[in-house]
């Protein structure tokens, strides 16, 4: 499943620093020692699940596993910031603040107080396409993870003392993560140039000068539109009995009124028929870099699939066709890599290395680009096949090893593929995709009138020689 979080800027500029990335689905942790599901594909443990929806509209998925005292709620509104104004942009990655101010009946800055002093943790995150919050607690407070969403959905606060405080925890988030680190543009960069001309042409952390510009009355109206029961889902993974878990969801969420049906923007992607290239001259890039990246298809598209594992193959491990000619062969890089984004309405896909210090620019472009053109023209070989289909096994079979990660699953598999089942059969979409799938999807998305290239030049760089 292709997950994207607000926090896909930090994950690309921490690879473009020389860290290892985490390009797959989050780990949320291993899979626990005992479990009453049984086995399935892969290994994986079934999960299994039950799920309906209230007369408001609410979606509820419930997954019961009896093996830990914990309990994992996972609330899924569907809005991100491909939902927001081009003149507005930064109001869901906003909200994701805002939500944790309090609400009528809960005090202003208690919820996080209130889950801690229960032994629990919580979080929240953003993305092109939603905004969710997560509560981890013992099973005992089932009632308390209930009772906090209810109360977000329903009470709120959205006044002028909580909005002023998180404007500033907005603005101040933008300059350490984005504004203020090497390659911290980057995505923002990406998402212009790939995504230019419709909604997913600005990113989830938005400009603060929008966030500046608005009023109190703007806030309340998104959070009227959006934050309503028919516009979300609600997981629950863990220790609990089914019967009184619906009871309960009955009694907090079910007077919660139904909203108007949110609007969705029109996403249609015209093709490119112009490569394009931007350099971003910044006084702390440590070293050269080099992008190219290309539209690819919504992650419900068929081709996503195989999208995903050329990436894999081109650029997953040091045995990765990119590293080995980028890093260990030419020794031009540090580091190579690619990455797939697909979201609900589009993607990207791309490729990128970080050059030793006095490589030229033009010299990755050009090793990129070899590399890719030979998949396009000799396909790739078997064993590299078996090998992405080997690692994509081990990676979805360790994926949903806690309460939290298979709450997520749950409900971003009913939201965006309408199919929650996917949760134990999706595996089998990545295992039919072919040596000519592979081979097809290059041809069909990495086209040269279709690349996009972002440069990070070292400022003040000598031009190369002989390199």
């Amino acid at each position: 499943m292709r997950v994207s979080l607000s926090s896909i800027p930090r994950f690309l500029a921490t690879v473009l620093l020389g860290v290892l990335l985490t390009q797959a689905p989050v780990a949320f942790g291993q899979k626990p020692k005992h479990s009453d599901t049984p086995a399935v594909l892969g290994g994986s443990p079934k999960i299994n699940f039950v799920e309906y929806t209230l007369p408001n509209g609410l979606h509820v998925v419930l997954h019961q596993d009896r093996s830990l005292p914990v309990v994992a709620s996972y609330v899924l509104y569907h809005v991100g910031s491909k939902d927001e104004r081009a003149d507005r942009t930064g109001f869901a990655h906003f909200f994701e603040h805002l939500m944790f101010e309090g609400s009528d009946n809960i005090a202003r800055g208690q919820i996080d107080k209130l889950v801690s002093g229960a032994g629990g943790n919580l979080n929240a995150s953003t993305s092109f396409d939603q905004t969710d919050y997560f509560l981890n607690l013992p099973s005992n407070q089932i009632k308390l993870a209930l009772w906090i969403e209810s109360e977000r959905m329903l009470h709120a606060k959205v006044d002028e003392a909580g909005v002023e405080t998180q404007r500033e925890v907005v603005k101040e988030e933008r300059r350490l993560r984005y504004d203020n680190q090497p390659y911290g543009s980057l995505f923002e960069e990406l998402a212009k140039m790939v995504f230019g001309g419709t909604n997913y042409a600005w990113t989830p952390i938005g400009s603060t000068q929008y966030i500046d510009q608005a009023k109190i009355d703007e806030f309340r109206e998104f959070y009227k539109t959006y934050y309503v029961p028919n516009n979300a889902t609600l997981a629950l993974a863990g220790d609990f009995e089914l019967e009184e878990a619906k009871k309960l969801i009955a009694e907090y969420f079910g007077p919660i009124p139904r909203g108007a049906n949110p609007p969705r923007p029109a996403v249609e992607f015209k093709p490119q028929t112009d490569a394009s290239k931007v350099v971003v001259q910044k006084g702390n890039t440590p070293l050269p870099a080099a992008l190219h990246a290309w539209r690819a298809p919504k992650e419900t598209d068929p081709d996503a699939y195989a999208v995903e594992m050329l990436a894999d193959i081109l650029a997953s491990g040091k045995s990765s066709r990119l590293y080995r000619r980028l890093v260990d062969q030419e020794q031009a890089a540090v580091q190579a890599q690619a990455f797939p984004f697909m979201f609900e309405k589009g993607g990207m896909v791309g490729v990128f290395a970080v050059g030793n210090r006095g490589v030229a620019l033009d010299k990755l472009d050009l090793l990129m680009d070899e590399e890719v053109q030979r998949v396009i023209r000799d396909r790739v070989t078997e064993e590299e096949m078996q090998k992405a289909r080997n690692a994509k096994e081990a990676q979805l079979a360790g994926s949903y090893g806690t309460m939290a990660s298979r709450a997520r699953g749950l409900a971003r598999y009913h939201v965006f593929y309408g199919d929650t089942n996917l949760v134990n059969t999706e595996i089998s979409n990545y295992l039919k995709v072919s040596r000519a799938d592979i081979q097809r999807v290059a041809k069909k998305y990495f086209t040269p009138e279709g690349r996009n290239v972002l440069h990070y030049p070292v400022p003040d760089a000598a031009p190369p020689a002989g390199k």
